[in-house]
């Protein structure tokens, strides 16, 4: 009798995702390739984006090993960036039709979930720790989100509320952008955390903006491109931006948990791959002053993935 798996399928803004998982959460099978952008560009249009997923996805299938040994029996697809009725971009029409064909042609529910739903599932089945209770904060740091969340963990899914986020420019483009414009290629997330292991311990701060539990990062944007016109050292200017970041969330947490919301938090994004911003928010929150407990993914799985999705997935199906 072959065993059960459930397939994940995940086609964000920069990533088209797949993922195999069996009954107990281990992974049979993941593949997942990164869109092409042109250097010197800080971004793709839909279209464009759409195109490579409709490329990419039959290319990803093509290693999967398990159809013998393994029984189909569910399937998991992101159709929205976010659980809200007006969320919608077309990137994610590409994993749902290729979802939707597999459903029928091979007689298995389908379960539908959101990208933002996927990273926290990644967060709580890939970190070292987990939230002890069912409430708790998440921060969804990336290229397109950077929101502060309370969220209810549910047998199906969650339940998330929005309490604040960025104004204007989100924490992953606020990184792009000033990588891209001190040489590196889109996405420069990894580029810039490499160069700013360089800079000096006295760098020069950029002053966080926050409002209540939201904040600003276009004037972060503004002050580090004048820095790099100004021919600053680029260390220096990568090495501030992360402690805008880092600074930032921090000040806006501690908001959060002297309104009441809970200490356990949930941090997940590619954004949250970045060691410094890790080792700032550990310090400062999880301070006794504070009391914090901090929960992060697997770096592997902190940014885009369909782990999370396939996840939530095998959840839906044990209902």
């Amino acid at each position: 009798m072959r065993k059960k798996s459930f397939l994940g399928i995940d086609t964000s803004n920069y990533m088209t995702s797949i993922c195999f998982i069996d009954k107990n959460r281990e992974v049979l099978y993941e593949a997942k390739k990164l869109l092409q952008v042109g250097h010197g560009k800080r971004g793709l249009q839909q279209s464009e984006a759409l195109f490579q997923h409709v490329r990419n996805l039959p290319e990803l299938f093509k290693n999967w090993y398990g159809t013998e040994e393994f029984e189909l029996s569910g399937i998991a697809v992101s159709r929205a960036p976010r659980p809200d009725k007006d969320s919608y971009m077309p990137v994610f029409l590409a994993g749902l039709s290729v979802a939707e064909s597999m459903s029928a042609t091979f007689h298995v529910p389908i379960y539908f979930t959101t990208h933002q739903e996927g990273h926290i599932a990644a967060g709580l089945y890939s970190a070292e720790k987990r939230p002890k209770n069912k409430h708790f904060l998440t921060v969804h740091l990336s290229g397109g989100t950077s929101e502060i969340l309370f969220v209810d963990q549910m047998d199906s899914g969650f339940q998330i509320i929005k309490l604040g986020g960025t104004l204007d420019l989100h924490a992953g483009q606020l990184i792009d952008r000033i990588g891209v414009l001190l040489g590196f290629s889109f996405p420069a997330g990894r580029f810039v955390e490499e160069l700013a292991l360089s800079s000096h311990t006295e760098f020069k701060r950029i002053p966080s903006s926050i409002k209540e539990l939201s904040f600003h990062f276009s004037g972060a944007e503004n002050e580090a491109m004048k820095r790099i016109k100004n021919g600053e050292p680029k260390e220096e200017v990568a090495r501030a931006i992360e402690h805008n970041i880092a600074t930032t969330i921090s000040k806006v947490l501690r908001k959060a948990i002297e309104q009441g919301y809970p200490k356990e938090i949930l941090i997940v994004g590619g954004v949250a791959q970045n060691q410094y911003i890790r080792e700032y928010l550990i310090k400062r929150l999880e301070h006794r002053s504070v009391g914090a407990a901090l929960f992060f993914a697997k770096k592997e799985y902190s940014g885009d993935n369909a782990f999370g999705v396939a996840n939530i997935g095998l959840n839906q199906w044990n209902v």
